[in-house]
């Protein structure tokens, strides 16, 4: 996949992982981009921001909670009609407080297994990240 002459988005997205082995996904509210769609929470790495603070401001405003520590996931790229991104995905295990749709989201936890969320559409680049976690839980 090669972006051209388009620029490239960095994105902190984060899995949250409880312990029954469920992650969260996000509806993507009206007025962005693929409104409707689900897909792991997180947004745009700023200038100057680390891919953890990214996240950590991210969660704090789209689920409002706390996260100490993350696990780095993996790097894909996605070449969306609307923007090229760059997605730094990372698996958080542990968090303070509930999450809860603070942009008016609706969020579902998902169990992780073979089959297809219950919920759709996803979002494209949302099937690699799932993927990489199936294969990480495995080993």
């Amino acid at each position: 996949m090669s972006q051209g002459d388009r620029p490239i988005t960095e994105v902190a997205a984060g899995i949250l992982l409880d312990s029954e082995g469920r992650y969260l996904l996000g509806q993507r509210p009206e007025g962005k981009p693929y409104a409707g769609y689900w897909e792991v929470p997180g947004g745009k790495i700023e200038s100057g921001e680390s891919v953890f603070d990214a996240l950590k401001r991210e969660l704090q405003e789209e689920l409002g909670i706390d996260i100490d520590a993350s696990q780095e996931l993996t790097v894909l790229e996605y070449d969306y009609p609307h923007a090229y991104v760059r997605l730094h995905v990372s698996v958080i295990r542990q968090w303070s407080g509930t999450p809860a749709g603070c942009e008016g989201q609706q969020l579902s936890w998902q169990l992780l297994s073979d089959q297809a969320p219950s919920v759709e559409p996803l979002l494209p680049a949302a099937w690699p990240m799932l993927e990489k976690l199936r294969g990480l839980l495995k080993t």
